[in-house]
């Protein structure tokens, strides 16, 4: 019995999603919930990977673009993908982010340790964002380290914007 218990520890479950070209996932405890695109309200003199503030049942949420934020492209979907681009919501140590994704995947369970670290020839965002890779047929699995991808300089503009 004991053993088992040990094994289910490791296994992680990500929400993943495409941001241009690749594949990318987070972890579900970080993940508030992911909403269609919806309105945005620009904000004047906001860092240029800030879209907008977004109104969320009342609670006003900062929406990042990490195509913005890494010179990424934006995917090239069809018609039925768009349906699938939106917003993930993450909850950054109590402070509310929204993501803007290409389009969402679906749920996957990983063993932890499947997890790789990053290839150094790894395209799109940065390998000190990365908390590894894990290799799927097809491809990699890029696992964001949500706390890295903003600096404590970063976050506190990004708070002020929401005043």
């Amino acid at each position: 019995m004991g053993e088992l218990m040990a094994e289910r520890d490791t296994q992680i479950q990500l929400v993943t999603f495409q941001i241009s070209e690749e594949l990318y996932g987070i972890d579900i405890m970080d993940v508030k919930e992911i909403v269609r695109v919806q309105e945005i309200r620009q904000i004047p003199n906001a860092p240029v990977y800030v879209e907008g503030l977004f109104n969320l049942r009342g609670e006003i949420i900062p929406i990042i673009s990490l195509h913005k934020r890494f010179h990424l492209k934006k995917a090239k979907l069809g018609d039925e993908d768009e349906l699938l681009s939106g917003f993930i919501i993450i909850d950054l140590d109590g402070m509310k982010l929204g993501v803007i994704i290409d389009k969402v995947e679906r749920v996957v369970t990983i063993d932890a340790n499947d997890i790789q670290p990053p290839p150094q020839m790894l395209s799109g965002i940065g390998a000190e964002y990365i908390q590894g890779v894990v290799n799927r047929e097809g491809g990699y699995l890029i696992l964001l380290d949500i706390r890295k991808l903003f600096s404590a300089k970063e976050l506190k503009k990004i708070v002020e914007i929401k005043r």
